[in-house]
């Protein structure tokens, strides 16, 4: 059984909606910037378990908040610093687009996220967290959590750690003046209004030194995380929310927000689902560091079927890890294949079930596997001028491509393209010779180029022929494979490493090869 199809079924068999109706499924991000492929995997969780309940005939919802209301708390590194700087400690929604056509920072960016949501196939409901505020609905959470911020801090104190003085209060307030809130603290609260100074000076923001009172309600000042978070799970009545490892730890985020929803808020918390990360060359990096670690960069890698496949496909307990400049991005186009290989084959198991949940479910009836040239050597051929696509994949296949195989292999040929000129290894490219190389080849590497150059002088030859011969020669020579291969793609490619071999010399032209060949045992 699927991960998605396990927490769906505990969740069914374990839990009523709150509202007797509908179980409410809801994730969130804070968009300080492009957002990093991690918060995809919650989106999927998220996104999958809805569809499994939907699948099983429970009504549900997913939410999702585009996080507009935290500060702007440091400027990444694509952008201008000179631009930005003056922003620091506004809220997000505060923050100028850094293109024209969004209303700010948040929605410039949290436009790009949603668009690769769309092309994974999860649609959510979405809102702001400035709309939850300024509407109104947290107002009595932020009053409870102010009047009992004696057992907010003790809570803090005894399950993380996190000790604040007698006078802190769980807010953050918008500065009357200056429009910053990072820079605000806040004390003193009187029932209605809460005094606070703009004297902080946290990293690069600077504070205007304002002094007053205001009333914290409809967005004039937002939570602190942890409490924020149990707040927005009774403002919205939640049922399911699950969050990355690290937040379900003892101590944690997660458990903080855990003892504060059922001490100060006297809510019992959303069903959990604590889940691994989703690393980028083996790094938990953010998108301002490293080219290719934002969700747009990795999405734009793969057709949506592969993509879906990246954030589902591991168990929740297992880590992703995708570098886009390695091995990974052929590796995980050749797990897509292979899933449909076993679908072909007639394998009801968790083959065909994977397979069927990289497609949304609008897509999932009547759901073929057609056949796909492998993405590596689609890589190669579209590097190889003298080679039609359509006539290797053919040759591939052992018959005339479909319809919806041509099209399939179309859209392979563009992903590689696009891998190619961005991210692939230089092991990926080969640039075929014009001329033969200055290579310096023994003499047992000489003998078997020349029996190979007379074993295409009798005809034509196919991969598969060429390929059974190469291994003959390796005892008939006899040769070592690495000495045999070495040669082969020194003097034809000038490197050391190269696509299959029996297959590559049999796209080549004959006479081509023969001359090459004849030329390098000269």
């Amino acid at each position: 059984m699927l991960w998605a199809d396990r927490i769906a079924s505990e969740i069914r068999d374990t839990r009523t909606p709150r509202d007797g109706k509908t179980f409410l499924i809801r994730d969130e991000k804070t968009i300080s910037g492009r957002v990093h492929v991690g918060s995809m995997r919650g989106v999927a969780i998220h996104g999958l378990v809805a569809e499994m309940l939907a699948e099983q005939g429970v009504a549900n919802e997913f939410r999702f908040e585009i996080g507009d209301f935290d500060p702007f708390d440091s400027i990444p590194n694509y952008l201008d610093v000179g631009k930005f700087r003056e922003h620091l400690g506004k809220p997000l929604c505060a923050v100028p687009s850094p293109e024209p056509g969004f209303a700010n920072y948040a929605e410039y960016f949290g436009t790009e996220f949603i668009e690769v949501h769309k092309k994974a196939g999860f649609s959510p409901n979405y809102y702001r967290a400035t709309e939850l505020y300024r509407s109104g609905k947290m107002d009595s959470l932020i009053k409870t959590a102010l009047e009992r911020a004696s057992d907010v801090r003790k809570i803090l104190k005894e399950v993380s750690g996190s000790e604040k003085d007698w006078s802190w209060l769980p807010v953050s307030v918008v500065c009357e003046k200056c429009g910053k809130m990072m820079t605000t603290r806040a004390y003193d609260f009187d029932g209605e209004t809460v005094g606070y100074t703009c004297d902080k000076h946290p990293d690069d923001a600077v504070s205007c030194g304002h002094a007053g009172r205001t009333a914290p309600w409809k967005g004039t000042a937002k939570l602190f995380w942890k409490v924020d978070w149990a707040a927005k799970w009774v403002a919205q009545g939640v049922d399911i929310e699950g969050g990355g490892k690290d937040h379900s730890t003892k101590g944690g985020s997660r458990d903080v927000a855990n003892h504060i929803a059922r001490k100060v808020f006297n809510y019992e918390p959303p069903f959990d689902i604590p889940y691994e990360f989703f690393l980028v060359g083996g790094k938990k990096m953010s998108s301002s560091k490293g080219r290719g670690s934002s969700a747009k960069d990795m999405c734009d890698l793969f057709p949506p079927q592969v993509f879906r496949l990246a954030l589902i496909g591991k168990d929740i307990r297992e880590q992703i890890d995708v570098d886009p400049a390695g091995e990974s991005v052929p590796r995980l186009y050749d797990w897509y294949d292979e899933l449909g290989t076993g679908v072909r084959e007639g394998k009801a198991d968790d083959y065909s079930r994977l397979y069927t949940l990289c497609e949304p479910p609008k897509n999932r009836a009547g759901l073929t596997a057609p056949w796909q040239m492998r993405f590596r050597e689609v890589a190669f051929i579209v590097q190889m001028p003298h080679l039609e696509l359509h006539k290797e994949a053919g040759k591939a296949k052992g018959a005339e491509l479909t319809e919806d195989e041509i099209q399939r292999l179309e859209e392979r040929a563009r992903y590689a393209k696009f891998w190619l000129a961005t991210y692939a290894p230089e092991e990926f490219k080969y640039e075929l010779q014009e001329e033969t190389p200055e290579v310096e080849l023994s003499q047992v590497q000489k003998k078997a180029l020349t029996v190979l150059a007379d074993y295409l002088q009798t005809g034509e030859r196919t991969g598969e022929e060429l390929h059974l011969r190469l291994h003959e020669l390796k005892t008939e020579i006899p040769i070592q494979p690495k000495e045999l291969f070495h040669a082969i793609y020194r003097i034809f490619l000038n490197r050391d490493s190269g696509p299959k071999a029996g297959w590559f010399l049999a796209g080549l032209p004959r006479d081509f090869v023969i001359t090459r060949l004849n030329e390098a045992v000269q």
